[in-house]
């Protein structure tokens, strides 16, 4: 296989676009900010940037209103762009496609707002999705927003523990479902797991509408205590609805992510902010504008389904890919490229973990050679940490740039990239490039203050943050400020560790808490703990990030037994990992379960995870001061080792 070197991004200039940019996004951020609102279409325009909020953040554009379907949808019909494609569904688990017109997709989006508001939904009220990866599922989002309802997206992988607790949280008045989901050789029935969910949960939503899909059947017997519709017959019998204007504050989503704690923390995204930054992202950092098509291989349940599958694409009159498969499997490790030639695609976004997948299965990239990606302008990887290996192999057998960035759920788009609207930079090995215009980032030690060159710290961002960021947790302002703003005052605290190097390149090293990546999907080890501990053989747990050549990291569990368990230890191991994929999920699938005598612990009895995810990862652990017994860690780094042998290969 021959070697390449990664060729420069298309927007490459000869002078320093970015520099220019980011010092006028930083000298006038109100400026900027009202400069680069022009891009969206309002009802009333906004006359002032940002107001303070009295929680650390700002309100974006207060006083104006749109509606962010209508900037996605109507004003492209409007502007002549009817007839080319909004969304491209491409089924590999079923074999179907259909590609989605913008007039198509907006009278479906019309016909499902006006069935929501025929079951009582408006303004401000809560709709949980809890679908595939299928159109109605973008439908169901853009219908909500449509309305002024704020959606609220679960993941389709989650067990019913967790779908209960957000439905707890998010208090929907409608939940929208599907009889189930596609997986490679089998079939996820949704169904059985709401009915459990809506059993456990306190809140009780007021009607369920179920998309029926041929492929996976209701199950038979099932009754069920709330009213619930057929998603066709709604839609069969729905008066198209017209967009509700909004202000530019109202949320537009809550989209959850893991804390440490493990309870569920709704991060809300407005709809003033999150459409202009998501009409500048697109062509500054992407290169996107109409007509270009998006393939973001994610799903919607994940930050990067909402930003660059749905609203990013469509605010910018793009083409979306709405991919229903996987890396690998489905058939094999040459379906994105498929994807790529036969769609035209200008920009696929992963995450590392899948070009992991693709590089294993196709190591000399003999399925890949066989493909036409000249349209192909950038691949952008993000979601957990890219290693020098990958981002080195893909950059070997194929021409286009490939970028490492780094976001979160709560910045809602790109903090540190590589950019093909501004200046293009020679990418570095680790590292994500240089700061997006709009965020001004800080490596801070422990005392606050910023450290030199080249030293870690914490990756914190300059406050106000830019349109499209967090503006609050749901429901939950102390829990806002005490996860991400008390910290180091002034400043958004992001949890990862970090380095800049004298040239402003940033290197993002990862999580400083206890929330790992797996997969490029962020999950808390409380989460996974709490399921553990239902277990009546489990005395104590601890679940940490261990290492993983394809995933990135996997959980591991390490347990203390109960007395009566601890002669059973195969049985326990066994019945742990059937837990968690029970009441958490497949994607929380173990990379092994080790059962212990004792756990380390500091003196205050806060379990030090730290060591435990350095044994596991085969490094020397940090026991730090304030341990209670450090023969305990001894004891653990022989049997962790032993137990290395019997860790999940997958």
């Amino acid at each position: 296989m021959a070697e390449r070197t990664q060729t420069p991004g298309p927007a490459q200039a000869p002078t320093d676009t970015h520099a220019a940019t980011a010092a006028a996004a930083g000298a006038d951020p109100g400026r900027f900010w009202l400069d680069a609102a022009r891009a969206v279409t309002w009802i009333d325009p906004p006359r002032s940037a940002h107001a303070d909020t009295g929680n650390g953040l700002v309100d974006w554009f207060p006083g104006a209103t749109l509606n962010t379907a209508h900037n996605a949808l109507d004003r492209h019909v409007g502007a002549g762009l009817g007839e080319q494609a909004a969304l491209l569904y491409v089924s590999a688990t079923t074999g179907r496609e259909h590609a989605y017109s913008y007039r198509e997709l907006l009278d479906q989006v019309r016909r499902a707002a006006g069935a929501l508001r025929d079951l009582g939904v408006g303004r401000g009220d809560r709709v949980l999705i809890y679908l595939p990866m299928i159109p109605e599922a973008v439908v169901s989002m853009l219908a909500c927003a449509r309305l002024g309802a704020v959606h609220a997206v679960v993941f389709g992988g989650f067990g019913a523990a967790e779908l209960a607790a957000r439905i707890d949280d998010a208090q929907p008045s409608v939940v929208v479902t599907a009889t189930g989901g596609l997986e490679p050789g089998r079939t996820v029935p949704y169904l059985p797991l709401l009915d459990a969910a809506l059993a456990e949960a306190d809140w009780r939503p007021r009607h369920v509408v179920v998309v029926d899909r041929p492929e996976v059947c209701e199950p038979a017997g099932r009754t069920v205590g709330w009213p619930e519709h057929r998603w066709a017959e709604l839609l069969a019998d729905a008066e198209p609805a017209d967009c509700v204007p909004v202000p530019a504050t109202d949320p537009l989503y809550i989209l959850y992510t893991s804390g440490t704690t493990g309870a569920p923390k709704g991060i809300v995204r407005d709809n003033g902010g999150h459409a202009v930054a998501m009409s500048w992202c697109m062509p500054h950092v992407y290169g996107i504008g109409a007509g270009d098509v998006v393939f973001a291989a994610s799903d919607i349940g994940w930050v990067v389904g909402h930003s660059f599958i749905v609203y990013g694409p469509l605010l910018a009159g793009a083409t979306t890919v709405l991919f229903e498969g996987k890396p690998v499997g489905t058939p094999d490790a040459g379906a994105f490229w498929d994807i790529v030639e036969r769609h035209r695609v200008s920009v696929l976004l992963t995450a590392p973990t899948a070009m992991r997948a693709i590089r294993r299965e196709d190591p000399r990239a003999e399925l890949l050679a066989g493909y036409d990606l000249s349209s192909l302008r950038g691949i952008f990887l993000a979601g957990e940490r890219l290693d020098p290996d990958t981002q080195q192999w893909l950059c070997d057998v194929q021409p286009a740039p490939v970028v490492n960035n780094w976001w979160q759920t709560e910045t809602g788009w790109p903090v540190i990239s590589n950019f093909l609207g501004l200046t293009y930079f020679p990418p570095r090995p680790g590292s994500s490039t240089k700061p997006v215009p709009g965020f001004t980032v800080a490596i801070l030690g422990h005392d606050g203050k910023p450290v030199a060159p080249g030293q870690e710290g914490d990756v914190c961002l300059r406050l106000p943050l830019p349109p499209g960021t967090l503006t609050s947790v749901w429901g939950d302002d102390d829990r806002l400020a005490r996860s991400y703003l008390t910290e180091h005052p002034g400043y958004y605290c992001s949890g990862d560790g970090g380095h800049v190097d004298d040239d402003g390149y940033v290197y993002i090293l990862g999580r400083t808490d206890d929330v790992m990546n797996v997969a490029g999907h962020r999950m808390s080890s409380g989460q996974i703990e709490t399921a553990i501990a239902e277990h009546p053989g489990v005395s104590e747990c601890a679940v940490v990030g261990a290492r993983d050549e394809l995933k990135g990291q996997r959980p591991y569990a390490i347990v203390v037994p109960e007395v009566a368990y601890a002669e059973r230890v195969a049985e326990l191991t066994t019945e742990v990992g059937d837990l968690v994929r029970r009441r958490v999920g497949p994607i929380a699938a173990l990379g092994g379960v080790s059962v212990v005598p004792a756990l380390p612990k500091t003196r205050s009895g806060k379990i030090v995870r730290r060591c435990l995810r350095q044994i596991l990862d085969g490094d020397d652990p940090d026991v730090p001061p304030t341990i209670e017994n450090p023969a305990v860690v001894t004891d653990l780094t022989i049997r962790l080792a032993a137990d290395s042998s019997t860790r999940s290969p997958s």
